[in-house]
């Protein structure tokens, strides 16, 4: 249920009146969506084995449990008392509570069969290094940047979370509240925050908002390519799905 500021910021952002940048930037970084990585489809597909998820589950945790941290540093660039507040609460959801983001990640690596140890202590494969220090950096080098590499991955999350949820209840016998909830959060939690960044956005001036689609398209491409490194290392085939591995 939204608060009465929640409200206000709706209305404040999601007028007629906003110009059409985020349906360009959605445009720019369309060709790098998630959904069209052949990871993802095999996901949908049920062609995964339990293995490529559980790996999969302590990678992307990587990205999870600094997600907070993402967020703190455009808050931390950002010198409007309103905007920061708008970021804020996106904050707070990330946060907030025994149900925070990474606990509710970390429930799903578990019904996997991923110890909570497993997960802490996995190393990092090189693409996922990659995106966590590449997404943390575009979120420290300007509050513009931060706003585009954030809105590249928020905007993307409902539907995902959406087929996620399909694909491991039909393909993986995972229903359980523990196994779903962090998709299910997202698939609603992640429609208001990045209406509320395009509000941001759309309040740029033009020359942020040359600097937010780059680092829109950077930060999309980064999250293509820790995909990439996934299928990589699950020593799968994916070819079926149009992905060729590298020559060794």
């Amino acid at each position: 249920m939204f608060t009465e500021i929640d409200n206000l910021f709706r209305v404040l952002f999601m007028n007629k009146f906003c110009d059409q940048f985020c349906d360009q930037l959605k445009n720019r970084v369309s060709v790098y969506s998630v959904l069209k990585h052949p990871y993802y489809q095999a996901w949908n597909e049920g062609e995964l084995s339990k293995d490529s998820l559980k790996l999969y589950a302590r990678q992307y945790f990587k990205h999870v449990d600094q997600f907070p941290r993402y967020i703190s540093a455009i808050h931390s660039l950002c010198e409007d008392l309103t905007s920061r507040q708008i970021l804020l609460e996106n904050l707070i959801d990330e946060e907030r509570g025994e149900d925070n983001h990474p606990e509710l990640w970390l429930k799903f690596a578990e019904c996997l069969g991923n110890s909570r140890d497993s997960v802490y202590g996995a190393s990092s494969l090189p693409e996922t290094r990659e995106l966590v220090s590449e997404f943390m950096q575009l979120c420290q080098s300007s509050y513009e940047e931060g706003l585009g590499a954030l809105y590249a991955y928020e905007h993307q999350v409902p539907e995902v979370a959406k087929t996620k949820i399909a694909g491991l209840q039909k393909y993986y016998g995972l229903d359980s509240d523990a196994a779903l909830k962090f998709f299910r959060v997202h698939e609603t939690a992640d429609v208001y925050h990045s209406e509320a960044v395009e509000g941001l956005l759309n309040s740029l001036s033009d020359a942020q908002k040359g600097r937010a689609s780059l680092a829109a398209e950077k930060a999309a491409k980064l999250l293509w390519k820790f995909l990439d490194g996934i299928c990589e290392a699950s020593h799968q085939d994916f070819e079926k799905f149009g992905y060729y591995k590298k020559a060794a």
